[in-house]
């Protein structure tokens, strides 16, 4: 293994089974941390990501967890700290999505979303903020989206949890600043995902100036750049945009 940048540290990764967190876990392992994998439902997913770790020569385990509970996260980051000792990189990754026009949209389906995708970055980061505290040292990495950047039709919950990922993001880096911990966002545009697979792919590449879909591992790259030591060590309350160039602020 080489370019062992995160040498020595833990990283959690929630929602690590597939797609970018996946891809996150990997690179991260790759760097030299701890990988501690969260998964909800997908055992054999996570278990492969933790054998492809390990066969790599890297060190990874996995615990279940719903981080839209509270109380699950909290036994979620007390194991951590149980098996590891300390929580150097969280990275906040888990996320669903419920589409439906806003007319439309049921209730459970609007707060299903906003439990995950939103409560559940304010669960996680509570919960990993006296530790980090404690250490005087931490990387959060919260992974908002595109969408809630510009809005999009038929995506209300998504792209009001996903801009409520910005503004916490903003808010906790402002918090923690002075004890030692960063907190970045990063924002995917259209990434090659069981998420996005059933989209309609020329209208939106027509958008993109790139004129490609990103890939997991695109967004894997900046994860461990906003993760690294001292690499990262001066930016906070950041949303780095890896989208091909379709949303430029």
């Amino acid at each position: 293994m080489t370019n062992l940048l995160l040498d020595g540290q833990t990283a959690l990764v929630t929602g690590g089974s597939r797609g970018i967190g996946k891809a996150v876990a990997l690179a991260l392992a790759e760097s030299g941390a701890e990988v501690v994998l969260n998964y909800s439902s997908s055992f054999e997913k996570a278990e492969e990501v933790i054998q492809q770790i390990k066969a790599n020569g890297g060190k990874a385990y996995k615990i279940k967890a719903d981080v839209s509970n509270e109380g699950s996260v909290d036994q979620l980051i007390k194991e951590v700290l149980n098996q590891s000792g300390k929580v150097d990189v969280l990275i906040n990754n888990a996320g669903i999505t419920k589409d439906g026009l806003l007319m439309r949209m049921k209730t459970e389906d609007w707060q299903s979303v906003i439990n995950l995708n939103l409560t559940g970055v304010f669960l996680c980061t509570r919960a990993v903020s006296r530790p980090m505290i404690k250490q005087k040292k931490g990387r959060i990495i919260n992974i908002t989206s595109v969408v809630g950047l510009m809005g999009n039709a038929g995506q209300a919950n998504y792209a009001a949890s996903k801009a409520g990922v910005i503004g916490l993001t903003r808010s906790a880096a402002k918090e923690f600043a002075s004890r030692g911990i960063t907190v970045n966002a990063v924002a995917p545009g259209f990434i090659e995902t069981d998420m996005t697979k059933d989209l309609e792919a020329e209208p939106i590449l027509a958008s993109i100036p790139l004129g490609t879909f990103g890939k997991p591992e695109d967004i894997a790259g900046t994860v461990k750049f906003l993760a690294a030591d001292p690499a990262a060590a001066y930016i906070t309350g950041q949303v780095l945009q890896v989208d091909g160039g379709m949303v430029m602020s």
